[in-house]
């Protein structure tokens, strides 16, 4: 029995765990505040709209690391992650105009659910990055060669 081999799957299933945990509560925490972002500038799209997407595409890949636990999966939640968290950083501390359809969303306050989401978000981005780390494309070698398979003279 070899328990560096054991411990590995442990540390895997982790990882996807903890990743669709962070992304799980960013979603919660999203569409649990959506509702109370209802109205836009004509022209614009809605804090509320905009929580309801972040919190379909955390939904939607935490659920894809949970399945696969790809490489592709990993960095779907980091792309997620990092992004959401960059979002909540910057309008927490840059009072950015609104631009294109996108509202000016200007927040100088933290609350709970604010934290919720920023911590589970920065955990997550973490988490993906490394999950990303550890499935690294790893080249796969035939029987005793040091030349990768499929690449092998003939």
């Amino acid at each position: 029995m070899n328990l560096t081999r054991i411990s590995g799957v442990y540390i895997s299933v982790a990882l996807r765990l903890l990743t669709a945990l962070a992304l799980f509560i960013d979603a919660g925490v999203h569409f649990f505040l959506a509702p109370g972002y209802p109205y836009a500038q004509p022209g614009t799209v809605s804090q509320g709209t905009l929580f309801l997407l972040e919190a379909a595409a955390a939904l939607v890949v935490g659920l894809y690391v949970l399945v696969r636990g790809s490489r592709a999966a990993y960095a779907l939640a980091l792309v997620v992650a990092l992004s959401a968290f960059a979002a909540v950083v910057l309008y927490r501390y840059v009072d950015i105009p609104a631009f294109g359809p996108i509202p000016a969303m200007y927040d100088p306050v933290w609350f709970f659910s604010k934290t919720l989401s920023a911590v589970a978000e920065g955990a997550g981005a973490l988490l993906a990055l490394a999950g990303l780390v550890r499935t690294r494309r790893k080249a796969r070698y035939d029987d005793g060669t040091r030349v990768p398979a499929g690449r092998r003279r003939r």
